[in-house]
């Protein structure tokens, strides 16, 4: 076992009397140990239950024979972070979870690890890592939060935004965006629609690397519970077998998982996660890859922000495997993947099925025949941009408009509370990508004012920077190259006319090649804002949007 290294024998004398000031006895230094991996805090609404899950998985571990250890990860709560300095920090701690995750593991040398994640950034950072250090490893999440009911229907956060639109629109009362407030999120979970949190612990079951149900039991139940006590039990048979998370992660789970987000309708985020999981695996991941899966793939599920219904409907409806098995009825996966179950994807996915087809369509029968993420390319976006299509309404799906500079989230969503946009307007807003934020802020704000004035069916936002899955309408993101290293965004200005063609896959700004070229000679590279701290080094070294805003160490002239 790795645990060896720091458990047995004369030389380790000095490790065990350190085990021995932990209160651990022999007994447990003569099993595997087990790294529980837990993300619990007391200001994310999705990690406030983490506690009761490792203690869960704890007990798990113990039953099955093994030696759990917590130790702890970090994460942030998007939506508090929302609109502000905060959201800079979101993004980037994807890399600080895998960072500190790897060095934990590596230095303790644990023998496996149960990753315990819940929200947006954390549960990608962990898969990060779980492919880096290599060791048998399964995921539990937290659980989704239950949809909230505002006069007889559900509900949920990205409502809660866009009703603070519709005050500002007056549209709606104080008392009922008070209403609004108390109701929207009534439980602990991760969000209770197909945002990025749910979309990628949905996706920990597409991978294989979660439980059946890992995506979808909400928080409360008690089958959570029972789900994490499974998991700790499970990834000692994972031990036993020797069964590693590169034997998981291959690059064929990474295809069934980009299938499966185009069924789901998930958050455009995932198209900055699994390329950088692909990248951990040794997986060349360009965004476009994912146009010929989406051309293949139906969108079975219209989940809140797209339709109305929630991740709890989904639960109820079969979860992730029932959507597989439809995939699967047209061939659609790789059901030779290895999983964490020790069965194949293909045997997991057996017989479950579909009891619901207004929550998931069957495969006969989709909201589209395509799937639920596009990837634009043109020449505002030579490497390519992201829209989340299935919460396109089909008036936007072409659209023709001039083109509104803003320089920041704050700036744009002012001008629409102010009335400065207009129907047809395409708002650009620009360095706000990962080298530029830095950080790569989610546009929530201006993407929920815009439903909230009623302009959703009329004005379009495109952005170097990325959306909450949250977010609907036509908004673009991802746009790379970025502003910051000189991309074509960064050349627009006020009044150009942008055009923006879905079906077509194209992106583009109404500018000869020639006009384009003399701008770039006049272009400036803007002073950074941020010189000091974690987020100056994460600009110096991150990618663009396009290769899932990995960090490369910078190359040398």
């Amino acid at each position: 076992m790795r645990s060896d290294r720091v458990t047995k024998g004369a030389q380790q004398a000095p490790h065990r009397s350190l085990f021995n000031a932990l209160g651990m006895t022999q007994e447990e230094l003569d099993r595997p140990l087990v790294g529980v991996v837990s993300s619990y805090n007391e200001i994310v609404p999705g990690h406030i239950n983490l506690d009761k899950i490792t203690e869960a998985v704890k007990m798990g571990v113990a039953m099955a024979g093994g030696t759990p250890v917590m130790v702890p990860a970090i994460a942030v709560c998007d939506g508090i972070a929302m609109g502000h300095v905060g959201m800079k920090y979101s993004l980037v701690t994807r890399d600080l979870v895998a960072d500190s995750t790897e060095a934990l593991a590596m230095a303790h040398q644990f023998d496996a690890l149960v990753m315990i994640p819940n929200c947006d950034k954390n549960v990608p950072g962990l898969l990060m890592a779980a492919a880096r250090i290599n060791v048998p490893t399964i995921f539990v999440s937290g659980g989704p939060m239950l949809a909230g009911r505002v006069k007889g229907g559900k509900t949920s956060l990205s409502s809660m935004f866009e009703a603070v639109g519709s005050y500002a629109a007056g549209t709606i009362s104080e008392e009922e965006l008070y209403e609004f407030e108390n109701k929207a999120c009534p439980t602990c979970g991760s969000c209770s629609g197909m945002y990025t949190a749910n979309s990628m612990n949905c996706l920990t079951e597409a991978l294989g690397m979660g439980l059946r149900g890992n995506g979808t039991i909400p928080a409360v139940y008690s089958a959570r519970i029972q789900l994490a006590k499974h998991a700790g039990m499970q990834v000692m048979e994972l031990v036993r077998n020797n069964i590693r998370p590169r034997d998981i992660m291959t690059k064929e789970a990474i295809l069934n998982a980009l299938t499966v987000d185009m069924a789901l309708g998930c958050s455009t985020n995932s198209m900055l996660h699994i390329p950088a999981i692909a990248h951990e695996i040794g997986m060349d991941f360009e965004i476009d890859f994912a146009n010929p899966i989406s051309e293949k793939t139906p969108n079975l599920c219209h989940l809140a922000p797209a339709g109305h219904t929630y991740i709890e409907d989904l639960n109820e409806a079969g979860g992730v495997y029932a959507v597989m098995n439809e995939l699967n009825k047209k061939g659609l996966l790789h059901t030779e993947c290895m999983t964490v179950t020790g069965k194949t994807i293909g045997e997991n996915i057996e017989g479950c099925i579909n009891t619901d087809s207004e929550v998931i369509r069957p495969i006969e029968n989709p909201y589209s025949e395509t799937g639920g993420i596009a990837v634009l390319k043109g020449n505002l976006a030579p490497d390519g941009s992201v829209v989340k299509r299935s919460a396109v309404v089909p008036e936007m799906l072409v659209h023709e408009g001039p083109a509104r500079i803003f320089e920041s989230d704050e700036a744009a969503t002012e001008a629409i509370k102010t009335g400065e946009i207009n129907p047809g307007d395409v708002i650009v807003i620009r360095y706000e990508g990962p080298k530029g934020g830095p950080g790569m802020r989610e546009m929530l704000n201006p993407t929920s004012a815009i439903a909230g004035y009623g302009l959703g069916e009329s004005v379009a936002l495109i952005t170097d920077g990325r959306f909450s899955g949250a977010s609907r309408g036509a908004s673009i993101g991802h746009v790379s190259p970025e502003a910051a290293v000189g991309g074509p965004i960064a050349l627009v200005e006020e009044g150009d006319i942008i055009k923006i063609n879905i079906p077509e896959l194209k992106l583009d700004v109404d500018l000869s090649e020639e006009e384009l070229a003399a701008r770039r000679e006049k272009w400036q590279p803007r002073e950074p804002e941020i010189t000091i701290g974690y987020l100056a080094r994460y600009a110096s070294m991150v990618t663009s949007g396009n290769r899932g805003a990995i960090l490369e160490v910078p190359k040398k002239n």
